[in-house]
């Protein structure tokens, strides 16, 4: 590059390629890789890592005290994410290992491990290839704090773990109901969850160590290590309560599992609202403007500007206006084109609204490459609607513009001289509904990664959602 023509202008599509293929990531998990395994030749290593193709596997760690559900949990997640479930009773279980049958000789001994001998076996069984191409999940596994970092130490580190909390009184009665099937490994309930096959009834057995003191013990030996468990994990620990529907547990773990933690790559917001008429999305993308600094881009409103400007594009929109016609998709795109291709919108990410409006005009913006990287649905019943935009009223003389239920006329002359617009009456604004809800399944399709949002609450409550589903990677969808 010239040096003297500075300041450079990166050309948009190097951003774009850069988060649509997660390349600092990419860059970022190949570094760690390299300083946590220290390999002497870095280029096979390096080679190796991108054809492994296993930055997203799950890593996963799973706590909680006694009976509060952690194993259930795990072979769950196990089972949807198609990875791999380690215990210690699958660890020590392990057939063709020695190091596995010197475990089981002391584990039948003592009926523990030592800290050494556990960390070995994690990293015997997590360097397998099954493991490496599919993830893991430790159930139960750190016990100890010294056990957190002797796994950290190996070079293991968890992306997300779960720690399961329930009262103690809550644990205890569980522990004493609790009966497991020999056969299966599955854990059944005699209040919670019994199995309706007489067959499996009687094969449950009770397991060792269920007693009240006993459970006391484990408890209390839970609680003193996991306070110093946690430190060794920071920004990645989860706490869901236990004391719910196991399938309620399932749901909220799964969800944080497949979220994936922020990280500093570079990121230009290119930001998609859509939704019916009235559900908001002008307010949203002013606050979206007013915060992050995105250029507000509504398409109507650049209509608008193009006509009043008489520029060649105006004239070609003014026959359009004056026949109150929809303006074709192809002078809309020439508009919107020339907007977004200004270097505030490059530099800072926009926020778009207005458009586009159905699958066509949303293939005609991508094909030339205008692709958001964030896409909002706002939801809003058609009663709210009516009550938001049939209430509007504008004042002929000032310009200013009230609501008769939210933002009311300061005297009664002025309510007196109140105009409502022609298309704020129910019949347009029913029209205008069924026109965006007969394109919007269509459209949802069409951007797989939209995220849809409640729109009938408060404004800045919705602000919040969709705040948070800017700053946050999208969550990574599991079939």
């Amino acid at each position: 590059m010239d040096a003297t023509s500075a300041p450079h202008r990166i050309p948009p599509e190097m951003p774009q390629y850069g988060e649509a293929n997660h390349v600092f990531e990419l860059m970022q998990n190949m570094l760690e890789q390299l300083l946590i395994q220290q390999p002497k030749d870095p280029v096979p290593f390096m080679i190796e890592h991108l054809q492994r193709d296993n930055d997203y596997v799950p890593k996963i760690v799973i706590l909680g005290p006694p009976s509060s559900g952690k194993t259930t949990i795990a072979m769950w997640l196990g089972k949807h994410l198609n990875s791999n479930l380690l215990s210690v009773e699958s660890l020590i279980a392990k057939e063709y290992s020695s190091l596995a049958a010197d475990a089981r000789t002391h584990y039948q001994k003592f009926q523990t491990l030592p800290d050494m001998l556990l960390v070995r076996l994690v990293q015997e069984r997590l360097r397998e290839e099954d493991c490496v191409r599919r993830g893991w999940i430790l159930d139960g596994i750190p016990e100890t704090r010294e056990q957190a970092l002797m796994i950290q130490t190996l070079g293991v580190f968890p992306r997300h773990v779960i720690v399961l909390s329930a009262p103690d009184t809550v644990l205890i009665e569980r522990n004493l109901g609790k009966r497991i099937d020999p056969q299966t490994g599955e854990i059944y309930h005699t209040t919670f969850d019994w199995p309706p096959e007489s067959e499996i009834q009687n094969r449950l057995i009770v397991p060792a160590g269920i007693s009240e003191g006993e459970t006391a013990r484990r408890l209390l030996e839970y609680h003193r290590n996991i306070v110093r468990i946690l430190p060794s994990y920071p920004k990645i620990v989860k706490v869901i309560t236990a004391d719910q529907p196991c399938v309620d547990v399932f749901c909220q773990a799964l969800t944080y599992v497949q979220t994936i933690h922020r990280s500093n790559a570079p990121f230009t917001p290119r930001v998609l609202l859509c939704g019916p008429v009235g559900s908001g999305k002008s307010l949203q993308a002013a606050l979206l403007a007013q915060k992050y600094g995105l250029v507000n881009v509504c398409c109507g409103q650049l209509l608008k500007e193009a006509m009043a400007d008489k520029s060649k594009y105006g004239e070609m929109i003014r026959p359009f206006f004056e026949k109150e016609t929809a303006v074709p998709d192809y002078i809309i795109m020439k508009v919107l084109r020339q907007r977004l291709d200004q270097q505030d919108c490059l530099e800072r990410g926009w926020v778009l609204h207005g458009f586009p409006r159905d699958r066509d005009q949303a293939c005609l913006m991508d094909s030339m490459g205008y692709k958001p990287n964030r896409v909002f649905f706002l939801n809003v019943p058609f009663d709210s609607i009516i009550e938001r935009l049939t209430l509007r009223r504008t004042d002929p003389v000032t310009g200013e513009r009230s609501h008769l239920m939210y933002k009311p006329p300061p005297t009664m002359e002025i309510q007196a001289r109140l105009l409502q617009s022609p298309k704020d009456s129910e019949e347009q604004i029913k029209l205008r509904m069924e026109l965006f809800y007969r394109n919007s399944a269509e459209l949802q399709e069409f951007y797989g990664q939209a995220i849809t949002l409640n729109g009938d609450q408060d404004p800045y409550t919705v602000f919040e959602y969709i705040e948070s589903g800017i700053t946050n990677p999208l969550p990574k969808k599991v079939p």
